[in-house]
C-alpha cells in the first residue's frame, strides 16, 4: 500500500493526498526550479533578446529601429567580420590538438605509481584555476622583446628572439602557446579517462607479449576515444570563444596588424566599443549557430573513429 501524505482539513472537506511516485516527482520540481529560474533569467532570456536585437538596429540611448535582415545582409560585406573568423579558425585548428596531444601526454605520466604524484597533478592543473587574464598577464612579461625571460633563454644558446606580442607573425602563436599551457582540465579528464580502462586487456597484452607502443596504439587510444570526443567537443566551444587573452596582450584592439582579432573581441568592440548592440547581437548569434554546425560535424563524425569497450572485446 503506499504511502499517503494528508493535508489538514480545510474548510468544505478538502483534504490532499499524496502518493510517494507524486511528493518525489514534487520535491524534484522544487530542487531544480532554482536551476531552472536561473536559465530562464541569466541565459534563454538573454538569448531571446539578442535574437530580437539582431534584427534591428540599435545604439547607445536610442530606441531600437526594425531592419530584418540588414545586419546579416552587412556582416556577409564585412571584411572584418571574416577576418575575425578566419583569425580564431586558425587559433582553434591549431590550438586544440596541441593542447589535447600535451594533455594526453601529461596525463599518461600523471597515472603512473610514483611518489609525490597527486602533488604533481596539482602543479600541472594550477593555471586553469588561475584563469585567462593572469595567464595572459604572465606570458606577457614572459614573451616581452626586450625583458622576457624566453628572449633571454633564447639569447643564452645564440638564438635572437622574435618579437612575440608585437609581430603579427608571432602573435598569434603567443595566444596558442598561452592556451596551450592551460592543460589542467583536459589532463585530470584523461587521466579519469585512462584510470577506466579495465586492468584485463593490458594484462592480455603482457601476456601476448605486446610492448608499451602496442598498448598504448590499440589500447589506450581506442579505448580513450569516448574521453577524447568530449573534450574535442568541449575544447573547441571553448577556443571559438576566446576572448580574455587576446584582449589582454593586444589591448583590446587586437593587434598588431589585427593579428589576434578574435571573433569574440570583434563582436566586443562592435558592440562596447562602437555601440552597434544590433550588429553585436547578430555577431553572437552567428558564433552560436557555427558552434552548432562544427558539434554536429564532430559526433557525425564520430562513428568513424570513437571506439566503445564492448567493440573491442
Amino acid at each position: 500500500m503506499s504511502a499517503t501524505i494528508t493535508a489538514p482539513r480545510q474548510r468544505g472537506g478538502f483534504r490532499l493526498r499524496l502518493t510517494n511516485r507524486q511528493r518525489e516527482a514534487v520535491e524534484g520540481y522544487i530542487c531544480v526550479s532554482p536551476w531552472f529560474f536561473g536559465f530562464l533569467i541569466f541565459t534563454a532570456g538573454p538569448m531571446l533578446a539578442a535574437l530580437g536585437l539582431s534584427f534591428t538596429e540599435l545604439r547607445l540611448n536610442t530606441m531600437p529601429k526594425f531592419v530584418g535582415f540588414s545586419n546579416y545582409a552587412a556582416m556577409a560585406k564585412d571584411p572584418l567580420f571574416w577576418h575575425s573568423l578566419a583569425v580564431t579558425v586558425r587559433y582553434t585548428a591549431v590550438s586544440v590538438p596541441l593542447r589535447l596531444v600535451l594533455a594526453l601526454a601529461v596525463a599518461l605520466l600523471m597515472t603512473r605509481s610514483l611518489r609525490g604524484i597527486f602533488a604533481l597533478r596539482t602543479v600541472y592543473y594550477l593555471p586553469a584555476v588561475l584563469g585567462g587574464v593572469p595567464i595572459a598577464l604572465l606570458w606577457m612579461w614572459v614573451l616581452r622583446d626586450d625583458y622576457g625571460i624566453l628572449n633571454y633563454l633564447l639569447g643564452v644558446v645564440g638564438i635572437h628572439g622574435p618579437r612575440w606580442l608585437d609581430d603579427p607573425s608571432w602573435a598569434p602563436w603567443s595566444l596558442v602557446m598561452m592556451s596551450a599551457w592551460n592543460f589542467g582540465m583536459p589532463m585530470v579528464i584523461f587521466i579519469a579517462g585512462l584510470q577506466n580502462i579495465p586492468a584485463q586487456f593490458y594484462e592480455a597484452a603482457a601476456i601476448d607479449g605486446a610492448g608499451a607502443w602496442p598498448r598504448l596504439r590499440h589500447i589506450t587510444l581506442p579505448l580513450l576515444t569516448p574521453t577524447t570526443l568530449f573534450l574535442l567537443v568541449s575544447q573547441v566551444i571553448a577556443s571559438f570563444q576566446v576572448f580574455d587573452i587576446a584582449f589582454i596582450i593586444s589591448r583590446g584592439d587586437g593587434g598588431p596588424v589585427r593579428s589576434t582579432l578574435v571573433y569574440l573581441l570583434y563582436f566586443y568592440r562592435q558592440g562596447f566599443g562602437y555601440f552597434r548592440f544590433g550588429y553585436a547581437s547578430a555577431l553572437v548569434l552567428v558564433l552560436l549557430l557555427i558552434i552548432l554546425a562544427l558539434t554536429a560535424l564532430i559526433f557525425r563524425s564520430s562513428s568513424l573513429w570513437v571506439f566503445y569497450e564492448s567493440e573491442v572485446r
